[in-house]
């Protein structure tokens, strides 16, 4: 996807997910927090700011496993899935990094037909 076509899908996500959750449009770390839950699967629940972090990080090698870096290892005793890094992630600028990842986040919400 071009970065245009990615920005365009991106600001529509937000307005979905911001009606779907009544709430302000979502940045980055918002829909990744929210992917980070939902892979998690307990539902909503109040976070302490340590599992939000992780929660994050979840989301990240989620989202990444698509592209090959991420393997899922399994879930821990207490249902939180743990991954390992495959191969590394390249060194790529902030733009690239941000886009990409968004264009991910597309694609995973994609995947779940909420667009």
């Amino acid at each position: 996807m071009k970065a245009t076509e990615v920005n365009q899908k991106w600001n529509v996500l937000r307005e979905e997910i911001s009606k779907s959750f009544d709430m302000d449009l979502p940045d980055l770390k918002v829909m990744l927090f929210l992917i980070g839950v939902q892979e998690l699967g307990k539902g909503p629940k109040q976070f302490s700011k340590r599992e939000k972090e992780e929660l994050m990080h979840i989301a990240t090698c989620r989202l990444f496993s698509s592209m090959g870096f991420y393997e899922l290892l399994g879930a821990d005793e207490e249902g939180w899935p743990h991954w390992k890094l495959v191969k590394p992630v390249p060194n790529y600028t902030l733009l690239e990094q941000e886009l990409i990842i968004k264009s991910l986040i597309i694609d995973y919400f994609q995947d779940l037909d909420f667009i």
